[in-house]
């Protein structure tokens, strides 16, 4: 089963004073490969003076951009047609032993260290452990994101992006960036390699081909069985064809969808959407 999906995202900044430059980096292009590939793909600034795009370390399109003229609306906006096919079950999912082979080792070293912002108290430690004892890796790694999830209430507002899942877990709250970083650093404390993945999901299976939907920028996970599989800790399930990747990395600040600066005085108002249509 597959789906094709368009999405468009929009970000406006407005400003209370002149801004006279701002300097900025988006990595709003969807990732192209393995289930997923890109038909279609644009990143659009006004006003802009110069931009220009490249792949980073962690493999995602990242378009840089400044803007060196006074201005008091900055207007960023993605367009994207991706086509995603559903994932199956891992066919030979590794063991313990497997995880602990040295080539398995330093080939996912990165994905097996925690930053400060996924590094788990013991408690989340002392629950992935338990939750795995007695299952293999793969249904092991399942079963500590569901009981993460289990101890977290989906509250918006209560942490931002760059909040330490420590202090999520302390509060019991969180959303779903958060749920990313608390069962990327529970999986990993028990040996298992794991990516943070930010990107969209569709929240509407009910909704007709053609018909836009207020759609989600959205965070999961994906643990190595073999070949990387991809989970949704918010919503309990695997990852499907309702999900589009934007980018992989160890945490949220690897895969920032807009990160940047400007010169000037005031505030700034943020007003972002993102509307998905599913096309087939």
């Amino acid at each position: 089963m597959s789906s094709v999906l368009r999405v468009v995202h929009t970000t406006a900044f407005e400003y209370a004073e002149p801004i006279t430059a701002s300097y900025n980096e988006a990595r709003m292009t969807p990732v192209s490969g393995g289930l997923q590939v890109v038909e279609q793909a644009s990143v659009r600034v006004h006003p802009t003076t110069w931009s220009h795009d490249y792949t980073d370390y962690w493999g995602t399109t990242v378009t840089v951009f400044e803007v060196l003229e006074p201005h008091v609306r900055l207007v960023l906006r993605a367009h994207s047609t991706v086509e995603v096919r559903e994932q199956a079950a891992p066919a030979a999912p590794p063991s313990w032993t497997d995880l602990g082979d040295e080539r398995t080792l330093d080939a996912h070293a990165a994905f097996l260290a925690d930053t400060p912002t996924t590094a788990v108290p013991d408690d989340v430690a002392a629950l992935a452990l338990d939750v795995s004892a007695g299952l293999e890796p793969h249904a092991a790694a399942e079963a500590v994101c569901l009981a993460v999830r289990d101890h977290l209430d989906y509250v918006p507002g209560v942490t931002t992006a760059h909040t330490p899942a420590r202090e999520a877990w302390d509060a019991r709250q969180g959303v779903c960036q958060d749920m990313a970083h608390l069962c990327a650093g529970a999986l990993r404390s028990v040996g298992i390699p794991t990516r943070y993945v930010s990107g969209y999901l569709h929240p509407r299976p009910d909704a007709a081909f053609g018909e836009p939907v207020a759609g989600e920028s959205h965070a999961w996970v994906e643990w190595w069985a073999g070949g990387w599989y991809g989970f949704d800790p918010t919503n309990r399930r695997p990852v499907g064809h309702d999900h589009v990747v934007l980018g992989r990395g160890r945490e949220y600040r690897d895969v920032a969808p807009l990160t940047g600066v400007y010169a000037g005085a005031g505030a700034s108002e943020l007003d972002v959407t993102v509307e998905i249509t599913r096309l087939r």
